[in-house]
């Protein structure tokens, strides 16, 4: 029996550790692609809802000015992590159409600085920062070591 709780104990421990996830998401329910923001400087402002995933230090929903390029978009979610590939963002950008992929390669323009490189943000704009191929082999090892040392507890317990 105790044998049997141990064993049930240290499956649920190692289910908790592979689980284990983080992000945030911050729902918004505007009707409209737009929001007024109000007279400011006297002008006008318009704010747009825009997403940020992937490999930035803060992803999520973000309500930005309606002339926001991406560069600073990537800035408010905190600038891309030492695992982010710059050399190919994609922008998902919905259209009457369909959604149109928009790849930028911001590794190129912090070597030239040609700012005709940085797009700005539309309504409903997606930026997703993927990983380096370094960081999803780091990924897959972390795993790895996980379901290892696992088995490798079920294995000494069921041998007791």
């Amino acid at each position: 029996m105790k044998k049997g709780l141990l064993i049930f104990t240290l499956m649920l421990l190692a289910l908790g550790i592979l689980a284990q996830t983080t992000g945030s998401f911050i729902p918004t329910n505007n009707a409209s692609a737009y929001t007024y923001e109000g007279p400011r400087s006297n002008v006008d402002r318009l704010k747009i809802n825009t997403y940020v995933w992937g490999q930035v230090d803060k992803p999520g929903v973000y309500l930005v000015p309606d002339d926001t390029d991406l560069l600073t978009l990537l800035s408010l979610a905190g600038g891309p992590t030492e695992n982010a590939k710059l050399s190919k963002i994609r922008i998902v950008r919905p259209t009457a159409e369909g959604d149109n992929i928009i790849w930028i390669n911001l590794k190129k323009y912090l070597e030239t600085g040609d700012e005709t490189m940085i797009p700005v943000m539309q309504p409903g704009d997606a930026v997703i920062v993927s990983g380096t191929a370094y960081y999803a082999f780091a990924r897959a090892a972390d795993f790895l070591s996980k379901v290892a040392i696992t088995l490798s507890l079920y294995n000494i317990i069921t041998r007791m």
